[in-house]
């Protein structure tokens, strides 16, 4: 690697090309409709209130102790591409308008992390600058925390196709209030939503309590995926037509439906891809197992958790699977910002989906919080971030690959109700037990 320029490709040896995608124009909401309610979600009377040019009707209150970040897309005062934020929590409310810092950010998109294209550690630290450059969400977020502590429940709907790595924002400690500073998906429970584009559901409704077997297609590749659910009832399939006619038809109740293979993205969605069937193919699914048992859905596949513009198919809406799962029924959805077919990643996507099963009457959520927290545990500190080279010029892979694993870790995007859990079905029919894995 030596003589590589500062934006060096491929410095990690055999990885492969990650496609990119560039800004998403004039992308407006498909659904215009009220918030539903997440738990006992009062609504608003008050008329719709602009948000950078989208309509939103923005909520009276929630729940104690839940708070929405939208995120929605607006111009810059010179018409560049940008976004804007409104933020409710009782009432601690946010508000921040398209500006300079508020543009569109694809540099620190995780859909960049692999071993070819921009440094681990450049991403990381551009995610710093990205965040410094938000004060007031920083600081809107510790009024909260501050508020609300451990019991706070962040859902961040985002709407604008920016791939904004909202759980790496870096929150700055306030030692006034005693709340320690780092990534905000490892200081709090932070849940993502997108627009679901039926003709009833924006917000999570209700908490969802998955429970029963697990439902599976392992592409070979990843066979040992399956060996996480060997307590567990587990019906898995090497093929993806007699998986997807399982999924089409419920018998036994089902609490996982989980997919490990590879995934493609592309600039529209014919290019979207999981398996060998592209996301038209399984949008054409009735998925009636997501239908009646309402199960989580956790998609080990690369680019599973990307959105795409479908101006080419002539409407004005984000298309991904994440929307197109909790469309057909999902209880939330597990997905993954970018590139994960690194075998280091592969066994966190292992362990987390373990974690999971195994504390089941801990919220999704808050499992993946811990998971993220003991991620940067392992790391240390954060304001030591490994530069890209050592003193003698040469690219440095120890380091690069430590920022990796971290960044790897916050990959794992979760969509749908803050208080959602999991519990499994043993092979004896029995669920699993509450004290598990604890």
């Amino acid at each position: 690697m030596n003589g590589d320029p500062q934006r060096a490709a491929r410095w990690l040896t055999g990885a492969a090309t990650v496609m990119r995608r560039g800004a998403l124009p004039g992308l407006r909401p498909a659904a215009r409709r009220e918030p539903a309610s997440l738990g006992q979600l009062r609504r608003s009377h008050e008329p719709p209130s602009g948000l950078g040019g989208s309509e939103v009707r923005p909520v009276a209150r929630l729940d104690e102790g839940f708070a929405v970040l939208r995120v929605a897309r607006a111009e810059s005062g010179d018409g560049q591409e940008a976004y804007a934020l409104h933020g409710w929590c009782g009432e601690l409310t946010l508000t921040c308008s398209a500006g300079p810092t508020r543009l569109v950010a694809p540099a620190v998109s995780l859909g960049n992390v692999s071993g070819d294209g921009e440094y681990p550690s450049e991403i990381l630290r551009g995610i710093q600058l990205w965040s410094g450059n938000q004060p007031e969400l920083a600081r809107w977020i510790n009024r909260i925390r501050a508020r609300h502590g451990d019991t706070l429940r962040l859902v961040v709907w985002d709407d604008t196709g920016y791939e904004l790595p909202w759980e790496l924002f870096w929150v700055p400690a306030d030692t006034e209030r005693g709340l320690e500073g780092g990534p905000l998906g490892a200081r709090l429970v932070l849940v993502r939503w997108t627009t679901v584009h039926d003709a009833g559901q924006d917000l999570p409704r209700e908490r969802g309590e998955c429970h029963g077997r697990v439902l599976s297609y392992l592409h070979k590749d990843m066979a040992g995926d399956g060996r996480v659910f060997a307590r567990y009832a587990h019906q898995s399939h090497k093929e993806m037509t007699p998986f997807l006619a399982a999924l089409d038809t419920p018998v036994d109740h089902t609490g996982l439906v989980y997919m490990g293979c590879h995934g493609t993205y592309g600039p529209t969605v014919p290019r979207l891809s999981l398996g060998d069937r592209t996301w038209a193919e399984f949008n054409g699914q009735p998925m009636g197992v997501l239908d009646v048992d309402r199960a989580l859905v956790c998609l080990n596949a690369c680019h599973s958790g990307r959105f795409v513009s479908n101006r080419a198919q002539g409407e004005y809406a984000l298309r991904g699977f994440a929307e197109l799962f909790l469309r057909k029924g999902a209880g939330g959805c597990i997905v993954t910002a970018g590139k994960v077919g690194d075998h280091e990643a592969r066994k966190l996507v292992r362990r987390l989906v373990h974690e999971v099963a195994t504390h089941p009457r801990q919220p999704v959520a808050e499992t993946l919080r811990s998971f993220r927290a003991r991620a940067v545990d392992d790391f240390g500190s954060l304001t030591a971030i490994p530069t890209t080279r050592n003193d003698d010029g040469q690219v440095d892979r120890v380091g690069q690959k430590r920022v990796l694993r971290l960044l790897y870790a916050f990959m794992f995007h979760y969509y749908g109700h803050p208080l959602t859990t999991l519990r499994l079905a043993t092979q004896d029919g029995q669920s699993a037990g509450e004290g598990a894995g604890r």
